[in-house]
């Protein structure tokens, strides 16, 4: 074969590529972009790992040195350990060992059909997953409802936590002004509605990208479904609980949060007295990861006092 038609057919292999890769793009761009990520997440210091738990073989990513004081991060409703891509590399360069588990149900942990999903069982979990990797005590965040996990383990294992941190958290008697439906979106609108509720001014959702996140919601639904559901009975809010804790806390909120309104941070802080409360202005419910530049310096002080 001569030298032109060697190049001539490389390049019609390269634009066959294209065409592909730009296909699938189009057809399934949630996934493209979340295995994107985390072929990315090696380049970037962190190490995907399981460790088993319950049982059931649960992921996590960690970073940061191997000798440096352990925090834990710990993921709201509907999340992954990706959440925390954002204020990980705050502490790792601050010289922490950063852990952020996928809890049971999310992200590439399993989604065993006979697990509860709620809250106190999801902290047995987290307990579960210090556990086993001999972590005697930790820094322990939580966002959301990882937030409310995270209290649970403090309030029940004081001794293993040596600092706190709260995240636009919920946990407090507050029954939701708004739909729980919109978790797991069935239509553009409740999607639309979804991020208004999380992100202030959000950006346009492209159609295509907007039909794969439904898709990949329906898919998900379950497991949110039974999460909330267990929420809203009230068995496990932690009004009457915190003022028990007696480790250093933080509380991170955004100014703006819609989903968890800073009113619930600064009844936390009446029910934690030595609570620190730290507002990330402009910011809503995604503060932790879209304000890292407010919160990310502030937690790294906080957790060297």
């Amino acid at each position: 074969m001569s030298l032109k038609k060697k190049l001539l057919a490389a390049t019609a292999v390269v634009a066959s590529l294209a065409v592909l890769a730009s296909l699938t793009f189009f057809l399934r761009p949630v996934e493209v972009s979340l295995c994107l990520t985390h072929l990315r997440e090696p380049l970037n210091g962190f190490s995907s790992q399981t460790v088993t738990v319950e049982g059931q073989p649960l992921h996590y990513l960690v970073t940061g040195p191997a000798n440096g004081p352990a925090v834990v991060l710990v993921h709201g409703l509907g999340g992954s350990a990706e959440d925390w891509l954002h204020l990980a590399p705050y502490l790792t360069r601050a010289g922490y060992r950063v852990y952020m588990p996928d809890l049971l149900g999310y992200g590439r942990s399993p989604r065993p059909a006979d697990f509860s999903y709620s809250v106190r069982d999801e902290a047995a979990v987290v307990v579960g997953f210090l556990d086993a990797l001999d972590l005697k005590q930790v820094d322990l965040a939580g966002w959301s409802m990882g937030g409310w996990i995270a209290q649970l383990v403090a309030i029940a294992y004081p001794e293993r936590v040596h600092k706190l941190v709260l995240f636009d958290s919920v946990g407090l008697y507050h029954p939701p002004d708004w739909n729980t439906g919109l978790f797991t979106p069935a239509n553009a609108d409740e999607l639309n509605q979804l991020e208004a509720l999380l992100v202030p001014d959000p950006p346009r959702i492209p159609a295509f990208v907007v039909r794969d996140i439904l898709r990949v919601s329906e898919q998900r639904a379950w497991v949110i479904h039974r999460a909330v559901a267990s929420m809203m009975t009230g068995n496990d809010t932690t009004d009457n609980l915190l003022p028990t804790l007696k480790m250093p806390v933080l509380l991170g909120w955004g100014s703006v949060d819609r989903a968890t309104p800073l009113n619930l941070g600064n009844r936390m802080q009446t029910l934690i007295p030595h609570a620190e409360l730290a507002v990330a202005e402009s910011c809503g419910h995604m503060a932790p990861r879209d304000c890292t530049q407010i919160l990310g310096p502030r937690v790294v002080a906080f957790l060297q006092k």
